[in-house]
């Protein structure tokens, strides 16, 4: 694993160890986070620590095509019960999914400077949002960047059973722009069973450059 200086760049991502950890160090600018994205690296840390680059060797993704909607998800979708919208509510996405509790977590990794440096992604249109809407209440949604044909998911929260699953399905179906796979980073039971799946690195890295 190596330790970064102020210079622009990051060790091949085949150096990652067992766990993904490829890098410490460096910063959060808007141009090193569109170096690592762009290759297939991701920052994850706790308040208070140095920065840590990510890479893992499987690598969680959801095709497009293989999106599972559930009976019982279809019904709660034919309902209408919720609104979605698109990068309408950017910030309000990222403070929720940063703050809301998780069972079994220890915390948000979600970091204030992560927070701002996300926004600023936002602003140049490079980081989007989906947000679940009911009775004009924010109830969901989900944050990540877009990367050519791909979605790197960030994160994503839910206050109401089935919010985060809507904004997900509607990522998929409905987004402004149709993404040949969404990146998950991780695996996720949640994910899993909307479809998501785990492929090797060296898949993966294949659509980052075409």
């Amino acid at each position: 694993m190596q330790f970064l200086t102020d210079k622009l760049e990051f060790p091949p991502v085949d150096t990652a160890n067992e766990y993904g950890m490829l890098a410490i160090g460096g910063d959060l600018s808007t141009e090193r986070l569109l170096l690592a994205y762009n290759s297939g690296i991701f920052p994850w840390y706790c308040d208070g620590e140095p920065v840590v680059w990510y890479s893992p060797d499987e690598r969680m993704v959801l095709y497009s095509n293989e999106l599972r909607v559930s009976k019982s998800m279809q019904q709660v979708l034919k309902k209408g019960v919720f609104k979605v919208t698109f990068n309408q509510a950017f910030e309000e996405v990222i403070y929720n999914c940063k703050t809301i509790e998780r069972k079994d977590e220890f915390g948000t990794w979600i970091t204030d400077e992560m927070e701002d440096a996300y926004i600023k992604l936002h602003k140049l249109g490079i980081a989007k949002s989906v947000e679940v809407w009911r009775d004009k209440k924010l109830v969901g949604g989900l944050y990540g960047l877009e990367i050519g044909n791909i979605f790197c998911g960030e994160s994503m929260f839910s206050k109401e059973s089935n919010a985060s699953k809507v904004a997900l399905i509607n990522l998929v179906n409905h987004a402004p722009k149709k993404y040949e796979l969404i990146d998950c980073q991780i695996y996720n039971e949640h994910l899993a069973s909307l479809g998501a799946r785990e492929i090797d690195r060296t898949e993966f890295m294949k659509y980052l450059i075409k």
